[in-house]
């Protein structure tokens, strides 16, 4: 790659990685004081406090209000001469204090009150009685202040009991106290714990206390002094109801529906062990920051998991840490939120990075590959590029075998290598090598010297080949696919001339060449002699061909067989493409015709162009295609490659939505080459990507391509897209695919490309295959 366009890719990259940043942080500053944040603290509290199992300190004992006591004195409501008794009873066991959660606002019987009030009296200041503030009724949301009978007063004090659940209706804080009857009231927790506090102002509740493990003693049998002394003396004693029928129950997050006395209770037990805080959203906040910026520059997948995994595990323990024995509670889902989108994000730009990376490498000998040498950028005026054909390619791969002839071509690159612009070299083909000339150089002496340099016998796997060689020279200012088009056409005709180079420029005869094939396909699509041929695609979930691909094969009657590699492009080229797709349309129309009598389900792809998308006149003329057949819009799917949609994205989304508006399905081909996939992905009307062969084909031995291939997949279908995996050609890859989710399968285990006649034939059978 020049300089130039490495310069760039590192500004684009560079942007892309501020991009994340500013992202990040809208989201964690929404997170940090957003709703959805504070629901998400809630909903996450119950595993914060499950983290540990704190025991009670014990200081603490609920006398119960509960179905024995409801059982033993019957009447209700009850007389407070109860009460009374239990106050005694208690202050003469020593209790340190009793407090009540009991609604005292409202006189009782006579004499119940007085003793009550003489019991209160004797404890010397000893008791506390519940306040709280209630709605006027449930139309009228004024508050009124409920405090004891004015008799209850002169001796005790008074504590509220007020508790407020959280918009979910669950209780994780209390306060520290109201104000009532115009004069601050310390909370039932505040009081016993002797902790001061702003009256409502909250703290939260430490409910990894395991409710059932706070100590507690029957009313009834304190009443009747059945009880154990010590289990009172020095103790703080809470009296409240737990009866069910007495109601007055919450529902926690962590413990479930509870009585109001015990989280009183735990509420008391929270301060006893010291006064909670509530740390700023800030400094996890910034913490957040400062993980994302590591995750957004990790430039492996290494890097990028320990970055994600670590932040996120160091988080949490220093968060569980300062809770549980600082007793400062941090927000925790902005941080780790922050981490989390970051981490996926920034994993699914390393996944298509490394999707266009692989694809621009030939696997075989490792060097860079036609679309590596394309994406290199535009040749400037000056540059000359050459394609070297080895002639006898197939004789030497006979000899040496598969592998050994990999090293071959490696062996020939290290050669032009020596005088390649950059010594960049790339394959291009199976038998052919593309390099750049640098701009100072002398053609002739240049090649010569090449000639001379290749006649030399090449040492692989301890044997020597003779090369037989020849080489295409093409120069200008027409893009890299159009020279490499150029230069290969020129090998041919050296091989044709009996030369070892030939430089189409200097005679016009490559573009007579161009010009005499083009003007032989015009004939050829007049009189029928394009065939379409047809790849099915097996459905790994119905195990039946549902769908294929129409491909077009041209046996020249002369010429014999002309690879699609070779007329394709330079149809493009000489815009006689748009002629060969509506052909190839009316064919696949015709013939899905006859298939769907008896196979109404089997659908047919055919390839769009990328020059196409923006042509009107053709958007036209398909648009008459499919008005016009009798088949329906929704058996047809339009394969685009992904640069398709690059060239010109207004237009290409537009008629790629006029398509599926038709009903036409729409295919992604070539996935992940573009520099802006996940974009195109999300503004494209898809219904499908395919996933190519270079990917596949090794994808159930290679573990990078396994990841590559499973997170497409994965991607794919949380978008609603359909996958089409190509080059499937043994049945551990069909296994490894279905394994994945994979939709579809595509590549010579299935089939090769088939006319229809035996296309049909197979549609009969049905083959399954035992992936």
């Amino acid at each position: 790659m020049r300089p130039k366009a490495f310069r760039a890719a590192f500004q684009a990259a560079r942007f892309s990685s501020w991009a994340i940043l500013f992202a990040i942080a809208l989201l964690g500053s929404y997170l940090s004081f957003g709703s959805v944040g504070s629901a998400l603290e809630r909903a996450i509290s119950p595993a914060r406090f499950a983290a540990f199992d704190r025991p009670p300190s014990g200081k603490v004992v609920i006398v119960e209000m509960d179905a024995r006591s409801v059982a033993a004195i019957r009447r209700w409501p009850w007389s407070r001469s109860n009460y009374a008794k239990a106050v005694d009873r208690l202050r003469l066991a020593g209790a340190s204090s009793i407090v009540f959660d009991v609604d005292f606002s409202t006189p009782s019987d006579n004499a119940g009150d007085t003793a009550f009030a003489a019991s209160l009296a004797r404890a010397e200041g000893r008791v506390a009685l519940a306040t709280f503030g209630q709605s006027e009724s449930s139309t009228d949301q004024r508050i009124i202040d409920a405090l004891p009978i004015r008799k209850f007063r002169p001796h005790v004090a008074l504590a509220s009991v007020n508790i407020a659940p959280d918009p979910d209706g669950q209780v994780r804080a209390m306060l520290y106290g109201t104000m009532t009857d115009g004069t601050p009231r310390p909370s039932l927790a505040a009081y016993i714990a002797q902790r001061s506090g702003s009256a409502g102002t909250e703290f939260a509740i430490d409910l990894s206390i395991d409710p059932a493990t706070i100590p507690r003693l029957s009313l009834i049998d304190v009443i009747e002094g059945r009880f154990d002394r010590s289990a009172v003396r020095g103790h703080d004693i809470l009296i409240g109801a737990t009866a069910i029928e007495m109601g007055d129950r919450y529902g926690t997050p962590q413990w479930g529906v509870i009585p109001g006395v015990v989280i009183q209770a735990m509420a008391a037990e929270t301060l006893l062990r010291g006064v909670p805080l509530t740390g700023s959203a800030l400094t996890l906040f910034v913490v957040g920051m400062i993980a994302t910026g590591l995750i957004v520059a990790s430039r492996s997948t290494g890097m990028l998991v320990a970055t994600v995994g670590a932040p996120l595990v160091l988080i949490v323990i220093a968060a569980l840490v300062a809770q549980h024995w600082l007793l400062i509670t941090y927000p925790l889902v902005p941080p780790l939120g922050m981490i989390a989108v970051a981490g996926m994000i920034c994993g699914l730009r390393e996944a298509a990075a490394r999707f266009r990376r692989q694809r621009t490498i030939d696997e075989a000998t490792g060097l860079p590959n036609k679309k590596a040498m394309i994406a290199a950028g535009e040749m400037d005026a000056s540059a000359t590029l050459v394609v070297v054909q080895i002639d006898n390619y197939d004789s030497l791969q006979a000899v040496l075998g598969a592998g050994p002839s990999d090293d071959l071509i490696v062996r020939v690159s290290e050669r032009l290598a020596l005088i390649a612009r950059d010594r960049a070299v790339f394959r291009t083909g199976d038998r052919q090598l593309a390099f750049r000339l640098p701009a100072d150089h002398c053609l002739d002496d240049t090649l010569e010297g090449l000639r001379i340099v290749l006649r030399q016998p090449v040492e692989v796997a301890g044997r020597r080949a003779d090369v037989m060689a020849s080489a295409g020279v093409a120069s200008g200012t027409d893009g890299v696919g159009s020279l490499l088009l150029d230069a290969v056409i020129a090998a041919e005709e050296a091989v044709r001339l009996g030369k070892f180079w030939h430089d189409g420029a200097r005679d016009g005869a490559g573009r007579d060449a161009d010009i005499s094939l083009m003007g032989e396909l015009d004939d050829a699509l007049r009189t029928d002699l394009i065939e379409v041929y047809y790849q099915p695609k097996y459905s790994l979930r119905e195990d039946r061909i549902a769908s294929v691909e129409a491909l077009v094969r041209w046996k020249h009657p002369e010429r014999g067989f002309i690879g699609p590699d070779l007329f394709i492009p330079m149809a493009e080229k000489t815009n006689r493409i748009e002629a060969m797709t509506l052909y190839v349309l009316h064919r696949v129309v015709s013939d899905l015709a006859i298939w769907r009598i008896e196979h109404p389900d089997v659908t047919a792809a055919v390839n769009i162009s990328a020059k196409l998308l923006s042509d009107t006149a053709f958007n036209t003329a398909v648009e008459d295609i499919l008005k016009s057949s009798c088949v329906p819009t929704s058996s047809l799917i339009f394969e685009v490659t992904e640069s398709a949609a690059m060239s010109d994205p207004a237009r290409a989304i537009a008629a790629l939505n006029r398509y599926r508006e038709l009903g036409v399905a729409v295919s992604m081909d070539d996935y992940g080459t573009g520099q802006s996939t996940l974009t195109y992905i999300r503004q494209l009307p898809l219904s499908e990507l395919k996933i190519d062969r270079s990917f596949v084909q090794h994808a159930s031995r290679n573990v990078n391509d396994a990841v590559l291939v499973r997170s497409t997949i994965e991607l794919a279908h949380k978008l609603g897209l359909k996958v089409v995996a190509e080059g499937v050609e043994d049945l551990e890859c069909l296994t490894f695919l279905k394994a994945c989710g994979c939709d579809l399968a595509q590549g010579y285990l299935i089939s090769r490309p088939v006319p229809i006649s035996a296309l049909t034939e197979m549609l009969s059978i049905q083959m399954r295959f035992a992936a």
